[in-house]
């Protein structure tokens, strides 16, 4: 199973958010209120709840009740949204309990999504995908803008930085402001986020779902994801989950699987026609170094083919 993960909580201490999870001024009531006046909020850093423990706290309320309360924040309908306490709420819906403690909080979206992060990472590590996922909702928030465009931005000003050239001052602004909330979360830099947790996005499907059950590690993840062929994947994939595979012991599996591959002919047909379809959907066309390489590598292999020994 996943070695635990430290919390990326200690750097927030200083946020508005980390404000309203300790400062006592900041609380406006404490109360009990119908459980049906409590709606979940469109975003969630938490979407896996492992079965086994939510049966688990299921069991513990209905023996000693709810002793922390849930955070909520009143909404302009009159109804709450919750804030925190989304595990203790579900076991309360099992449980058909028709109130629950609350602690109700004067929060905007921005600082009802940070509380949210920091206090699961308080709590409980979110998985690699909720806390990627979860650290680009905040970001859309605090720049108004779209996850896609947080990417964009992210990819962009690696771009020009490759290039040797400035980034339009409207992104080198927004480039800061994604600085300076990575930096509060104090354990991704720009540059290690885009690289390492960016791609779990674009992982296969079935690795996804892994990573969302916390049955493999993102660095195991991402290793099983390299192979090509999805019926090999997925076999390696539940091998890796069933015999908890080491790193090395995955690493060690792929190079047998493609030394197996190289063997068969089909194989190559297989890879160059995939390359086909990468070129073109790949942004090359208008890099000149880049369609300088395409070109030369492409040469290489016209020759190849025409090549006749003597």
């Amino acid at each position: 199973m996943p070695k635990a993960r430290q919390p990326l909580s200690q750097g927030l201490a200083a946020s508005i958010a980390q404000k309203f999870i300790t400062d006592p001024a900041s609380v406006q009531s404490s109360q009990t209120i119908p459980i049906e006046q409590i709606q979940l909020p469109v975003k969630q850093p938490r979407r896996y709840f492992d079965p086994t423990k939510q049966a688990q706290l299921v069991k513990s309320i209905q023996e000693h009740g709810i002793l922390e309360p849930l955070l909520v924040r009143l909404l302009p309908n009159g109804n709450y949204e919750l804030v925190a306490g989304e595990r203790r709420y579900r076991a309360a819906q099992e449980l058909k309990l028709p109130d629950v403690p609350v602690v109700i909080r004067e929060l905007d979206d921005q600082q009802a999504l940070q509380v949210a992060l920091i206090e699961n990472l308080q709590r409980e590590d979110l998985n690699p995908i909720e806390e990627t996922e979860a650290i680009l909702d905040l970001l859309s928030i605090t720049l108004n803008t779209s996850n896609d465009e947080i990417t964009s931005i992210l990819h962009r000003a690696n771009h020009a930085k490759n290039r040797g050239k400035e980034l339009e001052e409207n992104v080198f602004l927004q480039l800061q402001t994604i600085e300076s909330v990575l930096a509060g979360i104090g354990r991704f830099s720009v540059e290690s986020f885009r690289t390492s947790r960016l791609p779990l996005l674009n992982l296969p499907t079935e690795i996804m779902n892994a990573l969302r059950e916390g049955q493999i590690e993102f660095t195991k993840a991402r290793a099983i994801a390299r192979v090509k062929n999805e019926e090999q994947r997925k076999t390696l994939l539940k091998l890796a989950i069933s015999q908890n595979l080491s790193l090395s012991e995955i690493k060690k599996k792929i190079q047998e699987l493609n030394v197996t591959e190289k063997e068969n002919p089909s194989s190559y047909v297989q890879r160059y026609s995939q390359i086909g379809q990468q070129l073109k959907k790949a942004d090359i066309w208008n890099d000149p170094d880049k369609r300088a390489k395409l070109d030369n590598l492409l040469s290489q292999i016209e020759d190849l083919l025409t090549y006749s020994p003597s």
